[in-house]
């Protein structure tokens, strides 16, 4: 089959390369155009886009897609399928009608549920125990065509966004190809979500990773491990901007003040530093990162800071 590719980050990777190694012929990759990067704002091009060059693929970045210059370049190829993975845009009807095959979509959850554009970040965040992706046959709305397969993937208590990335962007390549190979033979049946049952993931936002120390340590736990590595979430100490990247959910202690207010910081010799949380919990903070510092356990940071007990995080 003649394919086109659309995808952005480094989740797309995969799908792509299985696509570059299968009898398929991938005419060009579409990708988001290159963006500033890093403190020095240094113009960067997209992990996708990178991957395409070093395979001597046509690489397209286009600020805008519903152009009629993109609508002829499309039409142009004569293409059989279009394949998107994280793109990052909503596709037109008429780029979804164009391929003899239409839109596939690789999209890591399992439709219906965390529809949009963080959807392992949010499952992670929610505490949920089981994802997976599902490949569909996009139309106009967002994530809600027909599904063609679905895998679904367990998430481990300590699991972060990072790591089940890493298992969902492989299973959907896998579940890519699956699907290619049922559409060309004909064997597949795409089935209607029912969306009466659907859920949303929409993009992060720094702002979301802001921890509410009045919430049950659970509660916080599951969103540090779902916004590690982005957005991150924080707090302050003592004035400043502070990164939690690791933490464990404690067992009450008998020695703890329960009048303590939310945020007050319990040290212990030689063990994790813990804080008050709500509902009558506690956290360890594992691994921190004070703002002009290095990123460091928890107990470097008590003994590094001289953390006295009674001091808060905000």
């Amino acid at each position: 089959m003649k394919i086109l590719f659309m995808g952005t980050p480094a989740f797309a990777i995969p799908s792509l390369a299985r696509l570059i190694e299968s009898s398929d012929d991938v005419v060009g990759v579409f990708s988001q155009p290159d963006r500033p990067v890093g403190r020095s704002h240094t113009l960067t091009s997209p992990p996708v886009k990178q991957f395409a060059l070093t395979h001597h693929l046509p690489v397209y970045s286009p600020q805008k897609i519903r152009t009629e210059e993109i609508r002829e370049t499309i039409a142009q190829l004569a293409l059989d399928a279009i394949v998107v993975v994280a793109y990052g845009k909503i596709l037109p009807p008429w780029m979804l009608e164009m391929p003899r095959y239409g839109a596939i979509n690789v999209h890591a959850s399992l439709l219906p549920q965390y529809r949009g554009a963080a959807p392992i970040q949010w499952a992670v965040a929610n505490g949920e125990t089981l994802t997976g992706v599902t490949t569909i046959q996009m139309d106009a709305g967002l994530d809600t065509g027909d599904i063609l397969l679905q895998r679904e993937v367990a998430i481990s208590p300590e699991e972060n966004a990072q790591t089940l990335h890493d298992k969902l962007s492989g299973l959907g390549a896998d579940l890519l190809m699956k699907s290619l190979e049922g559409i060309r033979e004909g064997s597949l049946e795409p089935r209607e979500q029912d969306h009466s049952r659907a859920t949303l993931a929409p993009m992060l936002k720094k702002a979301d990773g802001k921890l509410d120390w009045g919430w049950p340590a659970d509660r916080i736990h599951n969103l540090v491990r779902g916004l590690n590595p982005w957005p991150g979430t924080f707090s302050t100490f003592r004035g400043g901007y502070l990164r939690i990247w690791k933490t464990e959910r404690s067992p009450e202690a008998r020695d703890v003040d329960l009048n303590s207010p939310p945020g007050t910081l319990i040290p212990r010799p030689h063990s994790a530093l813990q804080v008050r949380t709500g509902a009558g919990t506690l956290l360890g903070l594992l691994e921190v990162q004070p703002a002009g510092h290095r990123r460091m356990s928890g107990i470097d940071f008590l003994n590094g800071f001289r953390i006295a007990a009674g001091e808060h995080l905000i």
